[in-house]
């Protein structure tokens, strides 16, 4: 005989009450609080140096360079050196030949003094014979005195001398040769131009809001733009006035002799001081949604700590605010937690 369906209902009830009775309901308060894992570091009084970017190029330095040219017209007819050579004092860089024109024009003015000397002797001759006046003789001496200074005017830009061996004046690198061989050149116009060993520096330019902080003395790392590791440089000079092309200030920066090419792109670093305060990662310091703020870890919460920032750099940043010595800031997470939200560390 089949049970009846009601006594079967009795029985599956007083099952499952008593399988129940076996496992209490969760309480609320054992579920865990929600953390956020954060990295911390130690905060640390000390300072870091103000630097001053810039950027700029390798170049001779204004008063390191010699340009040559000539003062009369001609001919370069040997050319031993190509830019970036180096050269020792009095080697040889180029032979320039006088234009022919110049050396005639020199040969006349030899030819009119001799002349005028030969007049001013006749004129002599017949004064004392009474038969020329003083006149006369104070103007064959005045034709003398202007032909004689012709001449010199001519020997003195070199048309005297047919051929010209240009050569270096001191050590250095030529960095520009302007003609070629057997280039025929123009009166003044440039051959070549050599700088000084130890006369080639980094010029860089700085807005002119940061010209007080930079003083000559001072010294900076200096970086090719094309790569590489640093060079360590010095100011040694800081323009009183705007580059009249870029608007800003030209300081140029030393570095040890044969370091750098002239024309290498560069990036300075230029340590102006140094700034004091807390020293603390750069990623530690807060700047989304408001005033910048550092975050403290106390009792296993981030606690917001409002801070000024006084330097950002690479190596770290320098703030000021009421951080407390014995409690970690947040490095690694610090831009996920806000004020009060519980912690762990990793």
């Amino acid at each position: 005989m089949p049970p009846h369906p009601r006594i079967s209902a009795a029985l599956l009830l007083l099952l499952v009450t008593a399988c129940s009775s076996g496992s209490p309901a969760p309480d609320a308060s054992d579920t865990p609080t929600p953390s956020v894992l954060v990295n911390t570091v130690a905060p640390r009084q000390g300072a870091l140096p103000a630097i001053v970017t810039a950027y700029g190029s390798v170049a001779p330095s204004e008063i390191g360079t010699r340009t040559f040219n000539e003062a009369q017209p001609g001919q370069v007819t040997r050319l031993f050196v190509a830019p970036g050579s180096a050269v020792k004092a009095g080697q040889a860089l180029a032979i320039f030949v006088t234009a022919p024109t110049s050396r005639s024009t020199y040969a006349q003015a030899v030819s009119a003094l001799a002349a005028a000397q030969k007049a001013r002797a006749s004129t002599a001759q017949l004064l004392a014979q009474q038969l020329a006046t003083t006149d006369q003789l104070v103007q064959a001496d005045k034709a003398v005195s202007d032909a004689r200074t012709s001449l010199a005017a001519l020997r003195a830009e070199g048309a005297g001398t047919p051929v010209h061996t240009i050569v270096a004046p001191f050590a250095g690198i030529v960095t520009a040769v302007a003609v070629a061989q057997g280039d025929r050149t123009a009166a003044g116009a440039t051959i070549l131009t050599v700088a000084r060993s130890g006369g080639i520096v980094v010029t860089v330019g700085i807005d002119p809001s940061q010209r007080g902080a930079v003083v000559v003395g001072q010294a900076a790392s200096l970086k090719r733009l094309s790569g590489g590791g640093t060079i360590e440089g010095r100011v040694v000079r800081v323009d009183g006035a705007l580059n009249a092309v870029t608007k800003m200030v030209d300081v140029d920066l030393s570095f040890p002799a044969g370091a750098l090419l002239p024309g290498e792109p560069m990036q300075v670093d230029i340590r102006t001081g140094a700034v004091n305060g807390w020293v603390v990662p750069h990623a530690a310091v807060v700047t989304a949604g408001g005033s910048p703020k550092i975050f403290q870890v106390q009792s296993g919460k981030a606690k917001a700590v409002p801070v000024t920032i006084r330097l950002s750099s690479d190596a770290g940043d320098v703030v000021d605010g009421a951080l407390s010595p014995r409690i970690p800031l947040i490095v690694a997470g610090a831009y996920q937690v806000t004020d009060g939200d519980a912690v762990r560390s990793r």
